[in-house]
């Protein structure tokens, strides 16, 4: 089954809480704080595997998630750090959050992305020693991981796209040339997928056709397939328009030239600068040959590289397929050269901004949002009043009370953020 578009859900793993402990052993009677801080979650990871070629994996399995970190413990034992999770996706995958923006564009073995971090693990009560708080009774709880929902979506890595309308030989083609075996038959839209294949010359020089389906007029408006599978064709350096000369299935290959031009056009202009070759196929049949004289005219006058085939008899196919070869060569050279995969590393979590804002939703009713303060608020263990008298300090140093009175606000107002509310009482 070919899957070319996926929706999946993706959560890092949650931190671990920091642990509070105190050092208890003989002989040692100003033993201390001791308690370990929290291991991080693991992370999402997109890794490109070469041997794919498709997101069927994702079609069944919706839902990913990393390990958690484990919790900290006595005696300043660390949490162990949660496991990544890694998923193997095909080259060309273009990864994308629920907004459409791209995150990554997976295209060569090894590269790797990180689509939901995990959550940095607590600290544990050593970390809030201080010489007025000599037994610190309170530690931090883990930071959740990163969840959302993310869009995959493959373009297929073809050096030679196959273009033109239903039943022209795309897949005879392909099927001539390659190890690909296509479904062929003579009724429109056989093939429902787009079929890859590889090509191989004497000379020793290989490349990667895509059979491109469902172009018609109107395609880059979703009739025929030509929405779902225009966007294989961006990965492609050079295309090939083939056209039906025997005008069995359509009265005018030129026509027919014109308007799957158009298409490409409509969709994405640039497509046009490509190099693009010109096949006129089905000359085994007689009717081609009243066709074959107009089209090379055609062709000639707008300079366009045209090559006369039979897809079934193989008449013309080697010049093609060496042309095709000496196209990407030149195009290879003009490619610059491309910077090596990024080497995925673990996230250093770096402490976050410490700005906020505040809004005033309503008359006695504020929300505080920002990354620093949300933060403290989600690793404050809100059931110790050691810990809340902790934050209620970090506010005074980050400036929110201050902030607060210049909005407006009043003791007894409500005040949100995150999760908490509480009631404002000013100092």
């Amino acid at each position: 089954m070919f899957i070319d578009q996926a929706r999946i859900f993706v959560a890092g793993g949650g931190g671990g809480n920091g642990c509070v402990s105190f050092r208890r052993e003989k002989y040692r009677p100003k033993g201390g704080p001791d308690g370990g801080d929290g291991g991080a979650g693991g992370n999402v990871i997109l890794c490109v595997d070469e041997g794919l070629r498709t997101l069927m994996d994702f079609h069944f399995h919706r839902h990913f998630k990393a390990q958690k970190g484990a919790h900290g413990r006595g005696d300043n034992r660390h949490g162990k750090r949660g496991e990544d999770t890694v998923l193997k996706v095909p080259p060309g995958t273009v990864v994308k959050d629920e907004d459409g923006n791209v995150l990554c564009d997976l295209v060569e073995e090894g590269q790797e992305c990180v689509v939901a971090s995990g959550g940095i693990g607590g600290r544990g009560n050593p970390r809030f020693l201080t010489p007025t708080r000599q037994g610190p009774s309170f530690a931090e709880k883990g930071e959740a991981g990163q969840k959302r929902w993310i869009l995959l979506e493959l373009k297929l890595l073809a050096d030679v796209g196959l273009i033109g309308y239903p039943n022209v030989g795309k897949s005879t083609l392909i099927s001539h040339i390659s190890a690909a075996r296509p479904k062929i038959a003579d009724y429109p839209f056989t093939t429902l997928v787009p079929n890859l294949g590889m090509v191989s010359l004497p000379d020793g020089r290989s490349f990667a056709v895509a059979d491109i389906p469902g172009l018609i007029e109107g395609a880059h408006k979703g009739v025929g397939l030509g929405h779902d599978f225009l966007r294989h064709i961006d990965r492609t350096a050079v295309l090939v328009h083939i056209l039906d000369l025997s005008a069995t299935e359509r009265d005018n290959p030129v026509q027919d030239f014109e308007i799957v031009a158009k298409e490409l056009e409509l969709y994405d202009p640039l497509l046009l600068s490509r190099p693009q070759i010109v096949v006129g196929n089905k000359i085994d049949l007689p009717s081609a040959k009243d066709n074959l004289s107009q089209a090379q005219a055609y062709f000639r006058k707008n300079k366009y590289s045209f090559f006369p085939i039979s897809a079934v008899t193989g008449e013309g196919i080697q010049q093609l397929l060496y042309v095709l070869a000496d196209q990407l060569d030149e195009a290879r050279r003009t490619v610059q050269e491309k910077p090596p995969p990024k080497i995925h590393e673990v996230i250093k979590y770096a402490q976050p901004v410490k700005d906020f804002s505040v809004t005033r939703e309503s008359e006695g009713y504020f929300v505080v949002s920002g990354d620093y303060i949300e933060r403290l608020v989600n690793m404050t263990d809100l059931e110790n009043e050691e810990a809340v008298a902790y934050l209620q300090k970090k506010f005074v140093e980050t400036g929110l009370e201050e902030k607060l009175l210049e909005h407006g606000a009043k003791a007894g107002d409500t005040i949100r953020i995150a999760q908490l509310e509480f009631d404002f009482q000013p100092g």
